[in-house]
């Protein structure tokens, strides 16, 4: 191997010569949409999915990314970025309904909140749609769960070749960036992440390595967001002039996510103003209470400013002292002003709907959108503050939208200043956007392809795609293999242009070369063997137990010892018989532990075979009544059982017979008692079993036929005493 110090990757424009230094990306889902994110990510024959989430304004099955689109059993791994269901709603369709069968991972808190959010939409779809498309049932829930996997922030994972590291990606608690490496080639994988400091999480993290590729989202296209003291400032006095007014406030938020960094800001607001005490705060979500323990819990992974509240006021911040919860409308008496935060967040069904449509005819009460409203939810249809809106009774009921709707955003989604910095930072070469819809996403490649012309047609261009649903990207990459000199090659420095001479060792992508003596230190090689015993008694003679092997195995080699008589089958197994027991040794692989199997199944049953109950009977004698050619068909039927149809006779069947085994034939002569063939194993074997037939059956007279028929009355077979 010649050393070269001045190697790079290149991703110019080629054809690549091998098809496998192509990356495909794929988008199942968010391509062009907000909702349903999963994205296929295929290099050099490694699959990840990132994301399976469903869309929030579909139901059933048309809720699902384009899964028939993708053959799901190729995916390695699957990296779920947070618990919001646009990103994980469809994780236990994925895992007990298709031919999925990799590993899934997320963090921690995404895997305790996981099992929460899904069960309650499990829950709602099972309510408000039908069985057939209700996706999945609790069962398939619980069985999802147990395969996912956690990880920790800023430990890298490595899964047959593919390593991933988790970033804080600042949008809801657990939420994950994914910095990728897959032969070579580096991702980042934002999914969806907030560069703003809020009161409880920490800001997107930038990875210290630069990727080659840039997955990013582009929710909010190149909108700028209002300051954050800005919108503190408009919600709140808002919510206070309602209220003032005699109005009722309602803040439709996700269960998980802003929801809790509202009640924070509610909670600071009304501690902090006492003239607001008698005007109750609810808090109508059964899924938030339930995972407030695990906010409670998972402080440690939250921002310093509500660690150090936590520390220093000795108390939890999520054990709010002004807000009420609410587990069902029935139990709210709704007799004046109050502020209600109630999910779902888009208003498509449960309390916050209910309160809408309770709440909407009257002018004095507000409607505040928090979060970000997907086309096709009530929630994006009644920004355009309609007069009326259909009911969710249906029945074609219309309800008059007379409160007033206003739309302050604190969706944990970067606008277009906070990701084009964040791009900069990270400064890919190739960027992909997703989560987008096609107007925002659309608008938001132009403002960077615009931003980078410069360096168009350089070999610092950025290059921008906006690839649609089931839409197949293809990036070139030729990519230099690069190989780690390790061991005692490493002790000195190499040198440009230095032939270095050793063993190479590749492991998924990671290439090592070593010298032969380094290979069980460096290499993480291991050889070793197993020499496998067992002892059986056996209370008969070594000859008898060599004829049962050689009935079995044919031709065994003598290896006799000091110690005792022995024998190897097959090459393989040696057998040392010993009085009153025999020993088989082997070492242990697959092949050999089956003869040895073999080997012990004939040993247990050689003191009670009735074969060896014959030959090792006394010495007895017995008149021979049988014509030759009975003799050859007793022979026959010895040969038969060992051969079967392998078996032919000759154009004379008292000539003889031929064994065929595979391409091998084997001649049996029984006027000379020979066998003829030009494979040594078949003819040492069938000879073997034709010598034992003679000498179990009835001895073959070496003299002519017609000598032998005339002695037939007084001849005798005599045998042996074996024992």
């Amino acid at each position: 191997m010649r050393i070269n110090m001045n190697a790079k990757r290149q991703t110019a424009d080629f054809e690549p010569v091998d098809q496998s230094d192509y990356l495909e990306f794929i988008a199942l889902g968010g391509g062009n949409e907000v909702g349903r994110s999963c994205h296929i990510i295929n290099y050099r024959g490694k699959t990840i999915m990132l994301d399976a989430g469903v869309h929030p304004a579909l139901n059933g099955l048309s809720a699902l990314p384009f899964y028939d689109d993708y053959d799901l059993s190729t995916v390695d791994v699957l990296l779920i970025s947070h618990f919001h269901l646009d990103h994980a709603a469809s994780l236990p369709y994925v895992m007990t309904h298709t031919d999925f069968k990799g590993r899934v991972f997320m963090t921690h808190p995404t895997k305790a909140i996981y099992r929460w959010l899904l069960s309650d939409y499990v829950r709602v779809s099972a309510i408000s749609s039908n069985d057939a498309s209700t996706l999945y049932t609790d069962a398939d829930l619980n069985a999802s769960f147990e395969r996912i996997e956690a990880i920790d922030y800023h430990s890298t994972t490595e899964v047959d070749g593919i390593k991933f590291t988790a970033y804080h990606a600042g949008h809801v608690l657990g939420a994950a960036m994914y910095f990728i490496e897959i032969g070579g080639i580096k991702i980042l994988f934002t999914g969806d992440y907030s560069r703003e400091e809020d009161r409880h999480l920490n800001v997107a993290e930038v990875p210290t390595e630069r990727p080659d590729i840039l997955i990013t989202e582009s929710t909010y296209g190149t909108s700028t967001h209002q300051p954050r003291a800005e919108k503190e400032t408009r919600l709140l006095s808002l919510i206070t002039k309602t209220i003032l007014n005699g109005g009722r406030c309602l803040l439709p938020v996700f269960s998980l996510g802003n929801a809790q960094e509202l009640l924070l800001i509610l909670d600071e607001y009304w501690q902090n103003h006492p003239e607001l005490d008698g005007i109750p705060v609810f808090y109508a979500s059964s899924l938030a209470r339930k995972c407030l323990a695990v906010y409670q819990t998972f402080i440690n992974m939250m921002n310093d400013s509500i660690r150090k509240k936590f520390r220093d006021d000795n108390s939890n911040p999520f054990q709010f002292k002004h807000i009420r919860s609410l587990k069902n409308l029935e139990r709210f008496d709704d007799l004046g002003p109050c502020v209600m935060v109630a999910s779902p967040g888009m208003l498509q069904n449960g309390v916050s709907r209910e309160l809408l449509e309770r709440w909407a005819p009257e002018a004095k009460n507000a409607l505040i959108l928090t979060g970000y409203s997907v086309d096709g939810t009530l929630a994006k249809q009644i920004l355009n503050e309609p007069s009326e809106f259909a009911s969710i009774t249906g029945g074609g009921i219309k309800v008059p939208r007379r409160l007033y709707v206003e739309e302050i955003s604190f969706a944990a989604h970067v606008d277009y200043k906070q990701n084009a910095e964040f791009i900069d930072l990270v400064n890919a070469p190739n960027i992909i956007l997703v989560h987008g819809e096609q107007t925002n996403m659309s608008r938001l490649k132009s403002a960077l392809l615009g931003k980078y012309k410069d360096l168009r047609l350089t070999e610092n261009e950025v290059k921008v795609f906006n690839p649609r649903n089931s839409e197949e990207l293809r990036l070139p990459f030729r990519g230099v293999k690069r190989a780690k000199i390790v061991g005692s090659l490493a002790a000195k420095p190499p040198i440009d242009g230095q032939i270095i001479s050793g063993i190479l060792v590749q492991k998924n992508f990671e290439m090592s070369v070593m010298a032969s003596d380094d290979l069980k230190e460096f290499s993480g090689l291991t050889t070793s063997s197993i020499i496998q015993r067992q002892s059986v008694a056996v209370e008969v003679s070594a000859e008898l137990v060599k004829f049962h092997l050689e009935q079995m195995f044919g031709t065994l080699k003598d290896t006799s010892v000091a110690s005792g008589i022995s024998y190897t089958v097959m090459d393989s197994i040696n057998v040392l018989w010993k009085p009153k027991s025999v020993v088989i040794e082997w070492e242990g692989n697959m092949l050999n532990d089956a003869i040895a199997d073999s080997v012990l199944a004939i040993l247990l049953s050689v003191d009670s075979s009735p074969m060896s109950i014959r030959i090792s009977s006394k010495p007895s004698h017995c008149k021979a009544h049988l014509n030759r050619a009975e003799k050859v068909e007793r022979v026959l039927v010895f040969l038969d059982s060992q051969f079967g149809s392998s078996v032919e006779p000759m154009e004379n069947p008292d000539d003889g017979v031929y064994i065929k085994i595979d391409e091998h034939i084997a001649t049996v002569n029984f006027k000379s008692m020979d066998v003829v063939c030009t494979y040594e194993p078949l003819r040492s074997r069938v000879m073997h079993v034709l010598n034992h037939a003679v000498d179990t059956i009835l001895p073959f007279d070496s003299h002519t036929e017609d000598s032998y028929d005339s002695d037939a009355s007084s001849s005798s077979v005599t045998m042996q005493n074996e024992t």
